[in-house]
């Protein structure tokens, strides 16, 4: 079959499918993003969550939580305040873990080369631990993903752990994080928008006059020179927050192809 007949089909049963998640819907602060991608023809979502603070029960091994067997005491893509937790504190049984969870997009690209302008908007935007996954099929993934999350226990077979002065501060910081993942995904709407209009323009005239009109839109590392660009660098508060993140890949889970999967980095 045809590569470009079979991502449609592949695009067209992705986005008739029903919502599984929790809520039922995609969240309001990605929504824009996630629209503007499936309105192109070579690209679509397949999963995406704009943040979130959540408490969960459960049972820690280690230091993971093993979300398969804990319950969800609390669950926000908002700033979340202390009595909220507080009072979901009390339906914990098991080990309650506070966390942040930064934005997470799985967006499946017609070529390599839309997921490598796509990687590239993502990198600049603050999404530093961003990846390709290309399966034996031809199914080439991206992953938005960032590293500024938060990971924290509070209590122990049911029993509170901390002060609710700690779980204040704890929400301070989480809260901090929370309004910088929104900043990044501000950048990304506004630097996707960018890149598809500069793609758009190559599309539409001669080589020769494209270069002189704009530059195509290039991994950062090839045309930062240490000045910010059409607002898509990531700020230098990024390093701060996010001090750990570098440009990496994983693999996302694709049933069929997943016997031989071919990771592809950009850097």
């Amino acid at each position: 079959m045809d590569r470009s007949a079979e991502f449609r089909r592949w695009k067209a049963q992705c986005l008739s499918k029903a919502d599984l998640s929790l809520k039922g819907s995609v969240d309001e602060d990605v929504a824009e993003i996630v629209q503007l991608l499936n309105g192109q023809e070579q690209f679509f979502t397949t999963s995406s969550c704009s943040g979130r603070i959540i408490l969960l029960d459960g049972s820690i091994n280690g230091f993971e939580v093993q979300k398969q067997n804990c319950r969800w005491l609390l669950v926000t893509h908002k700033p979340c305040i202390k009595d909220n937790v507080i009072v979901a504190l009390r339906n914990a049984n098991g080990d309650a873990v506070l966390k942040f969870e930064p934005l997470v997009l799985h967006v499946q690209c017609r070529q390599l080369q839309d997921a490598q302008i796509l990687h590239s908007v993502a990198i600049d935007s603050g999404f530093r631990n961003s990846g390709i996954t290309v399966g034996k099929r031809g199914k080439t993934m991206l992953a938005v993903r960032s590293t500024h999350g938060l990971e924290v226990p509070l209590s122990h077979e049911g029993k509170l752990m901390v002060t609710e002065d700690y779980i204040d501060f704890l929400l301070k910081i989480a809260n901090q994080k929370m309004e910088e993942n929104r900043k990044r995904i501000e950048r990304f709407y506004s630097c996707l928008q960018h890149a598809l209009e500069r793609q758009t323009i190559t599309k539409s005239y001669p080589k020769e006059k494209v270069n002189k009109k704009i530059n195509a839109y290039s991994p950062k590392k090839k045309r930062n020179q240490g000045k910010a660009h059409d607002g898509c660098i990531a700020e230098e508060n990024d390093k701060e927050l996010e001090n750990n993140d570098s440009p990496g890949i994983s693999a996302a889970v694709f049933p069929e192809d997943d016997e031989d999967l071919v990771l592809t980095c950009l850097w």
